[in-house]
């Protein structure tokens, strides 16, 4: 999930919820899919379709690298319009709060000059405050498109080159999608698996991308139509971003 925030350079994230792409020291794959009995361009229209109507999701991600071995957890709960996430990697944390108003960050300060791009100059003066932005700001509509649902819609990818099976897991059926995604001059072949589940909508529950013995970047999407609720901070705890 592609997110600008870091004054003029993208954050990490997603995410993929990317959450829109996270920027971490990791290679990251979009999350991409579609499958099912017909065809995965069938069932990944379908899977837009059912993402569009839920109201929220629970995403868990996780990115590991055996070169640096660095890695990076996020947690988020995104709905339609309002979702909350926080970021660690390593020592640096970070956490993001969305309203239909307004939308917050805060962290400490290798989480703001690391994740989030600032320069220590900046995030001395945050401090241990949230960093406020009101809807209507460009800061607030990236940050809306990382958290919400429409960032979980964002990662279904044209399903060209995708190959189709299907597995039984407890007694339910689920489709996986697997594709790879072309070396590039920065970035190796990464090999990707994508998880539907197929009961009464077909959301998906679990992405995973590798690259060859360096890198694992991990998705889990759970308790798809959960009602998020996001409190904005006090006043008081907050200062223009």
């Amino acid at each position: 999930m592609n997110r600008d925030r870091r004054g003029s350079s993208a954050r990490t994230g997603a995410y993929a919820l990317g959450l829109a792409s996270l920027i971490v020291t990791f290679v990251l794959a979009t999350l991409a899919g579609a499958a099912g009995p017909a065809s995965s361009g069938s069932v990944l229209a379908t899977a837009r379709t059912a993402v569009a109507k839920q109201s929220g999701v629970h995403v868990v991600f996780t990115a590991r690298s055996s070169l640096t071995s660095k890695s990076e957890h996020i947690v988020a709960d995104v709905g339609k319009s309002v979702g909350a996430e926080t970021v660690v990697q390593g020592k640096s944390r970070l956490t993001v709060e969305l309203t239909t108003t307004d939308a917050y960050v805060r962290g400490n300060a290798s989480g703001f000059t690391t994740l989030f791009g600032l320069t220590t100059t900046q995030a001395k003066r945050i401090g241990t405050k949230w960093a406020h932005w009101k809807a209507g700001t460009s800061m607030y509509s990236t940050l809306k498109s990382d958290v919400t649902i429409a960032a979980v819609a964002a990662l279904l990818p044209n399903p060209n080159g995708t190959k189709l099976a299907t597995r039984v897991v407890n007694g339910a059926t689920q489709d996986v999608v697997t594709w790879s995604t072309p070396a590039s001059s920065n970035a190796p072949i990464i090999s990707n698996t994508l998880i539907f589940s197929t009961g009464s909508a077909v959301l998906p529950i679990e992405e995973t991308s590798t690259t060859k013995g360096n890198t694992s970047v991990t998705t889990l999407l759970s308790h798809w139509g959960e009602q998020v609720s996001v409190t904005a901070p006090q006043s008081g705890a907050t200062i223009a971003g």
